[in-house]
């Protein structure tokens, strides 16, 4: 088995530091941390928990401390694709920060963790006072849109071998461990493909040393052969990050 990656960041790579927090909030001053700080709600972020659904009033943000959240397409059909992955670099319902109540996309859990919750209401008032978080929220709000923006030419242009890839690569840069639950339902889900699809993708995956999969857990065993094998967008949406996190970090 693969050397554990760093936990919790979106660009661990090589680094030893372990960021077990939503990393937004802990780059707060302490004093606009503390006062909305009692408003915020602990959480378990169970798997497949919908955070929103599509079209339908935003009525909490959720920042992350652990676990992995999707951003998903739907269509009138039922199906999904995944355009945006969050985890503890951000947070979710972003919509609010541009002064939508609505997302036409909904968020839902893919890696158990936990988080903490803010109303609607609260958080809006937070924004209003144009601080900290406000402006962490605008930066963390232009790297997801470019994220969003990839994941629409990634879906049109790339193969689903490349695309897998890059998700696999993208939900372990955020969760603790090499291993992570990711059944093909769910895979099959963030793709936009059948389920038959993703068992050929996870067997080749697999033969390849890339990874192992046994009984709906998949686990990291060749990190950067799957780099190798992603597709460029992973890189693209990686320095986003990076600039962002690098920004935090500073703070």
């Amino acid at each position: 088995m693969a050397e554990p990656q760093t936990a919790g960041s979106h660009i661990s790579r090589g680094r030893k530091i372990q960021y077990r927090e939503n990393r937004i909030l802990a780059a707060l001053p302490p004093d606009e941390f503390e006062r909305f700080a009692p408003r915020l709600q602990q959480s378990p972020l169970t798997f497949k928990r919908s955070l929103y659904k599509a079209g339908q009033p935003i009525k909490l943000v959720c920042f992350p401390d652990s676990g992995v959240c999707s951003v998903m397409s739907v269509m009138r059909t039922g199906r999904t694709a995944e355009v945006g992955t969050i985890g503890n670099e951000g947070m979710t319902g972003v919509a609010l920060f541009f002064g939508d109540l609505t997302e036409p996309s909904e968020s839902m859990i893919q890696v158990p963790g936990a988080g903490r919750l803010l109303s609607a209401e609260v958080f809006l008032q937070e924004m209003a006072r144009k601080g900290a978080l406000n402006r962490l929220i605008g930066h963390y709000a232009h790297a997801l849109m470019i994220q969003i923006m990839q994941a629409a030419a990634c879906n049109a242009l790339h193969s689903v071998e490349k695309r897998a890839c890059k998700w696999l690569l993208m939900t372990h840069d955020r969760v603790f461990t090499d291993e992570f639950k990711l059944t093909h339902e769910f895979l099959g889900m963030m793709l936009g493909v059948s389920r038959p699809q993703v068992s050929v993708v996870t067997k080749q995956l697999e033969r390849a040393g890339l990874i192992e999969y046994h009984r709906g857990q998949v686990t990291v065993i060749d990190r950067k052969g799957l780099e190798g094998e992603a597709c460029e967008c992973y890189g693209i949406i990686s320095r986003y990050f990076d600039q962002f996190l690098n920004q935090l970090e500073a703070r």
